[in-house]
């Protein structure tokens, strides 16, 4: 036992015997001055041991310190480890394509840029390319393990070429905004696959066009018409020298659809639904049997997974376009689509 402690003890039993000689005697006890004596060094001895404990212990701010690094160094570990399981369920994550008949090492992945119709269309493009060279597994890479594998960067441009049937290296990081079918459409049926509606939506959309069939006696054809605006409405003009689909092309695209079906049902989606319905009269949906598409992936991409007849917006660039550089027509629109021309007399009245 420490010396202060035991002395703080043989003072408790000091103090304690003097109460019991109060409590006993009913009078002041005596001490003499050799008892007194021997208290004052007892005192002392505690005293001293007591300031050498205090003397001797680290402060709390070291102790707050050291238990500081403590968690620190446990956290960064903790997530040094994790980093290394392929957690399909990270917030944050990548998907890697991985060919079977080649060692893991060799992955395939591609940047996610732009929106939801961009997104579509690189997804498909590193679908088809990864399985050029084989059968491929879908695995989920943490984002953190991702950075740190040394990707070599490949351009791609809006279009199939050959080159891209022979990538070299092991790990392979596809660049661009490809969105073209000349990259899939040779496996259509597995790209409508992957991009299967749930079954809830599916029921939902269903349910609105039943309800709009069963006012023409189901004898309706119903026809989507996906009108992008956005940014668009800027962008176009001022950097791609072009212009949008105006409600000169959607008249002709609807009495197209109007002289070749008895009764069709034009469905109208929009992020512009003001202007939809200042230019056309309809109703808005997001299933239908046939389409017509102005600008934009996301109704190239509703067009080609919904198959029938469509109708697109066809020379909307000036000839001087830097647009002309990174979209090819006949890359983006299907031989069987039927282009209309957009009017032009739009980009001369804006000085274009």
């Amino acid at each position: 036992m420490p010396p202060y402690q035991r002395g703080m003890l043989e003072l408790g039993a000091q103090a304690v015997r003097v109460r019991v000689q109060l409590r006993d005697s009913g009078t002041r006890p005596q001490l003499t001055l050799l008892e007194l004596s021997r208290i004052r060094k007892r005192l002392a001895l505690s005293s001293a041991a007591i300031k050498g404990f205090w003397t001797t212990r680290p402060s709390f701010s070291t102790v707050y310190f050291l238990f500081a690094i403590f968690v620190v160094s446990t956290v960064f570990h903790c997530h040094q480890h994790l980093a290394l399981v392929l957690a399909t369920w990270a917030y944050s994550a990548r998907v890697v394509l991985a060919p079977r008949h080649l060692p893991w090492e060799v992955l395939f992945t591609i940047n996610s840029k732009g929106h939801l119709g961009n997104q579509m269309g690189e997804y498909a493009t590193l679908y088809t390319l990864a399985k050029l060279n084989g059968q491929i597994t879908l695995p989920v890479l943490h984002s953190t393990m991702a950075s740190r594998i040394p990707w070599q960067n490949c351009h791609l441009n809006d279009w199939m070429e050959e080159a891209y049937r022979h990538f070299l290296g092991r790990y392979v990081r596809l660049m661009g905004y490809p969105s073209s079918w000349t990259f899939y459409h040779h496996l259509r049926q597995e790209i409508l696959q992957e991009f299967t509606l749930h079954n809830h939506v599916r029921e939902e959309a269903q349910r609105f066009l039943r309800g709009l069939q069963s006012r023409w006696a189901e004898q309706a054809t119903v026809v989507g018409v996906h009108v992008c605006r956005g940014d668009y409405v800027r962008v176009m003009p001022r950097v791609w020298k072009g212009v949008l689909a105006d409600r000169g092309y959607l008249q002709r695209a609807l009495d197209w659809f109007q002289a070749r079906y008895r009764l069709p049902v034009f469905v109208v989606a929009s992020d512009d639904m003001a202007w939809c319905r200042e230019t056309i009269n309809s109703s808005l949906g997001d299933v239908c049997s046939h389409t017509v598409i102005t600008v934009g992936a996301f109704g190239t991409w509703a067009a080609y997974l919904m198959g029938g007849d469509t109708i697109y917006l066809a020379n909307f660039t000036r000839p001087h376009s830097p647009f002309n550089l990174v979209f090819r027509p006949q890359a983006a629109f299907l031989p069987e689509w039927v282009g209309m021309a957009a009017d032009l007399g739009q980009a001369g009245q804006n000085g274009l």
